[in-house]
């Protein structure tokens, strides 16, 4: 089988930091080829450089044997490469077909050809074997429905390799065996697909190849059939790690946070639970159950309709973000880039903005001083930048989560709610933060923790809320929990 792709002795830089140092990759047709790599190894710069977003300082590209210089994402598509972002970004209010044709719509006499464009659309869906109303708008899909339009989209430009970029981090398992699915009868027609991804699951289930990248430079490439998870986490963080997830004495102390009869439409429904002091809790479910928007509802995001919170035995009133910070309960969001961080501002900047009403006096800031603590804070949960000024846009997608981490590790909170905190972070990273968060517990903070990943979930909460269609369905304990009970309580509401 002959290659499709060779890169070959790619190097890029940018203002103080080389993301791309002789990077090789190599990639056969007609297969599933893995990128891995720990966060800040150059994977998504390598897949920029070759999508045509970044002009390679260094290097050589082929494609189909031909020697080819990408200066534009549009020179990349029009030469049949696609890629898919792990950040989806549809327009909501307009249909599938306008999504699908948005920026080159069948034209007739100068105007767009409505029917044109639907009667194209249609025809797509029928050659994939996928049932879509073209007119349906974006916004009535679910995310899963999203990236699969967003493939069709790729595909339509004729496209003989699709790079998708964290394909199944914001799906559920059902939704991602049907993705597996799809991507075997993409593979089927010919097209090749690279898929940079964290999930080592995903790589000895999908990959025929993986190539590995560390620091910016090339570490190998393996049949995937030729490696098992240890060998590959040595490739990737170049040392052994027997185990991810850290050991410690649980010390559950008194009740910290009660949470009594909470409402909030449709997707928080009577949930009652308590946290304890030290105490990871848990909050387990398919995407849709509800845990975002409980834990929205809390954090004053989204204030309750109804229910009560109490803080240490006492009520309090969270009717926006603003109260619950006063009261010490901190939340790291589920999207970075959404609502964690100012991605324009710097490191610094985002480290010390929600405790500047705490850090002025009398209206002023001490600069010299935030620096300072800005500074130790990033050290202390290992932040890789080459400065605090740096804008937070520039970091890996583990070094922003440390960051959001940072933040509120300033503000010492009493209560931390952390949505999905590993979420398209590397093995390497999460093992970081899996010890920031038992070191966080043995000092006595509870920790609301929602994860879809089993393991995560499994291994780390003393005890797990499982939620399903906006209400709590089961409570299981650390000697309880198995897969199949969480997976039970799942998928089927307790009458």
């Amino acid at each position: 089988m002959g290659d499709i792709l060779n890169m070959k002795g790619i190097s890029k830089s940018f203002p103080g930091v080389k993301a791309l140092d002789q990077v090789h990759l190599d990639v056969k047709a007609g297969t599933v080829h893995a990128v891995m790599g720990e966060n800040g190894a150059g994977k998504s710069t390598l897949m920029k450089v070759l999508f045509g977003q970044y002009q390679p300082d260094e290097g050589e590209i082929f494609f189909e044997g031909n020697k080819v210089q990408f200066k534009s994402v549009k020179d990349a598509v029009e030469h049949g490469i696609s890629m898919i972002y792990q950040e989806l970004s549809p327009i909501n209010d307009l249909s599938i077909a306008e999504n699908m044709f948005v920026g080159r719509y069948p034209k007739k006499n100068g105007l767009i050809d409505w029917k044109e464009m639907y009667r194209s659309c249609e025809e797509i869906f029928r050659r994939w074997g996928l049932d879509y109303d073209p007119h349906q708008q974006m916004k009535t899909l679910k995310t899963a429905d999203v990236q699969m339009i967003e493939i069709m989209k790729a595909i339509s430009f004729n496209a003989r390799l699709v790079i998708m970029d964290e394909p199944s981090s914001s799906i559920s398992q059902k939704e991602v065996d049907k993705l597996y699915g799809f991507i075997r009868t993409l593979i089927s027609a010919g097209i090749t697909v690279i898929i940079i991804t964290h999930k080592l699951d995903e790589v000895f289930t999908i990959s025929d190849e993986v190539t590995v990248l560390r620091d910016g430079q090339y570490i190998g490439t393996c049949p995937t059939r030729e490696l098992d998870r240890a060998k590959l986490i040595k490739m990737m963080v170049g040392r052994e790690m027997n185990n991810v997830f850290p050991t410690r004495e649980v010390k559950i102390g008194e009740p910290l946070l009660e949470v009594r009869g909470l409402n909030n439409g449709p997707k928080v429904r009577n949930i009652s639970f308590t946290l304890h002091k030290g105490e990871v809790l848990g909050f387990a479910g398919i995407v849709g159950a509800g845990r975002t928007e409980t834990m929205r509802s809390i954090f004053g995001l989204d204030p309750h309709s109804s229910g009560e919170i109490l803080l240490e035995g006492k009520p309090i009133k969270i009717r926006n973000v603003r109260d619950a910070i006063r009261h010490d309960i901190l939340m790291a969001t589920e999207s970075r880039k959404d609502d964690g961080l100012v991605l324009c501002r710097s490191v610094e900047e985002n480290i010390l903005l929600p405790s500047l009403y705490r850090r002025s006096r009398h209206g002023f800031l001490n600069n010299r001083q935030d620096r300072k603590d800005a500074l130790e804070a990033s050290k202390q949960l290992s932040v890789k930048t080459s400065s605090i000024t740096t804008m937070a846009n520039f970091l890996s997608g583990g070094n922003q989560q440390k960051v959001i981490l940072c933040r509120w590790l300033m503000m010492n909170p009493k209560v931390l709610i952390l949505d999905e905190p590993t979420r398209g972070i590397d093995v390497g990273a999460k093992a970081e933060i899996y010890q920031i968060i038992m070191d966080l517990a043995s000092k006595g903070v509870g920790v609301l923790l929602v994860s879809s990943e089993m393991e995560e979930i499994m291994n780390l909460s003393d005890r797990i809320i499982v939620m399903c269609e906006g209400q709590i369905n089961g409570v299981l304990d650390k000697e309880e929990v198995t897969q199949e009970r969480i997976m039970g309580y799942a998928s089927e509401v307790v009458k």
